[in-house]
């Protein structure tokens, strides 16, 4: 794909056409909130199988969109202005490029790397080509989260804050089983295409249906559930420079043949004197899902359903705010807005992969069993 790709100049009333890459339950999940905003017009959908391209058209109404197995035909016809990428993780950064290239706005879900060194091509991409680059880091756009940044962390009210706590247990999105009917491929499922840069297997359903328990397709819990979590600590904290990394944890419950641990502990360190843990297990039971910021002056408890702040001191009373509006609905409203006004947006490329690096930091030092020291400005994992 070449920068020199046409792209249209939409103006505030144009429709914006839109082409899905990535047509499973995320993708037609998040696609359908696109399909709500009334400039949006699906008109490509492309998925390595068959089944769920059809099943995409249905349910977002674009039996008209035309159909793709291969996301380069879909470029090479430029009948769009802007994608969504909703592939399994290892594809995010080859399509992304790609895209940005052929000279298209795209919004993809995170993590936006497979790798924490291939992080700085998809930012190269959108800064060259001058495209709007959103990744899927929706509490970015989050009123609750906002409100939070500007009304308590801005204003400094948690004062010093020298632990953040993140935690997400018990997420079922990796105890996904395939089910029976894929014991066999589909003869419409283009498993080589699905694997991609891969090395070869042949047909694992388990593998297909369940990628995010297999270090070859994701990063596990780590890049899944951390990112969106340390993304928002970096919004809230305005830092997104980790200069050290510890993990523990390992497949300790489901071994049925993942290569991602069912149970992970990070702990990343911070040049301003504080540190951020993640704690994440898939065991029977567990559940929940939130972060805590821990300050001289009180702390604050976060999550998709809202903040509490509870300041320092005996029987203080906290301050209680729920969210009204789905963040990923904001998210997208964001995005749509600045294809339009071609303003930077809220989950810029930039900041996609400055939460993704620090979540690889974690997986990296899980596998290598050692503690990193990461420079933040060289992009580089030093000696220690």
């Amino acid at each position: 794909m070449t920068a020199a790709s046409y792209s249209r100049i939409l103006g505030a009333n144009d429709a914006i056409r839109l082409g899905v890459i990535g047509c499973g339950g995320r993708g037609r999940g998040v696609s359908g909130i696109f399909a709500k905003n009334p400039e949006v017009r699906i008109v490509a959908l492309c998925d390595v199988w068959d089944q769920r391209v059809a099943q995409a058209a249905t349910t977002l109404h674009a039996e008209s969109a035309v159909k793709y197995t291969d996301h380069r035909r879909l470029l090479d016809a430029d009948q769009t202005d802007a994608l969504y990428i909703a592939t399994p993780d290892h594809w995010h950064c080859p399509i992304a490029i790609d895209s940005l290239y052929s000279g298209k706005d795209v919004y993809c879900e995170k993590p936006l790397s497979l790798t924490i060194e291939e992080g700085p091509d998809v930012v190269r991409a959108a800064r060259e080509t001058g495209k709007i680059c959103q990744t899927g880091m929706q509490q970015r756009s989050g009123a609750t989260f906002l409100q939070a940044r500007d009304e308590y962390f801005k204003t400094n009210k948690l004062g010093k804050v020298t632990l953040v706590r993140t935690v997400w247990n018990g997420n079922g999105a990796h105890l996904m089983k395939a089910p029976p009917a894929l014991a066999t491929q589909p003869t419409d499922l283009n498993w080589k295409r699905y694997l991609g840069r891969a090395k070869w297997r042949d047909w694992d359903p388990q593998q297909y249906w369940n990628f995010r328990a297999y270090l070859d397709f994701g990063g596990g819990q780590i890049t899944d559930l951390f990112t969106h979590w340390i993304d928002t600590v970096h919004m809230l904290m305005g830092q997104d420079n980790p200069i050290s990394a510890v993990a523990a944890g390992g497949v300790y419950h489901y071994h049925d043949g993942r290569t991602a641990p069912d149970t992970i502990s990070v702990a990343l360190e911070y040049p301003a004197n504080w540190s951020a843990t993640f704690e994440a297990t898939l065991a029977p039971g567990a559940n929940g899902a939130g972060m805590t910021f821990f300050g001289t002056e009180g702390r604050m408890e976060i999550d998709r359903g809202g903040f509490t702040f509870t300041p320092a001191g005996r029987n203080a009373e906290p301050v209680r705010v729920k969210a009204t509006v789905e963040q990923t609905v904001e998210h997208v409203r964001n995005f749509l807005d600045c294809v339009k006004s071609r303003k930077t947006p809220n989950g810029d490329v930039y900041v996609g992969h400055r939460s993704a690096q620090a979540s690889h930091l974690g997986n990296i030092a899980w596998t290598q069993k050692r503690r990193l020291k990461f420079d933040p400005v060289e992009e580089a994992i030093l000696p220690l």
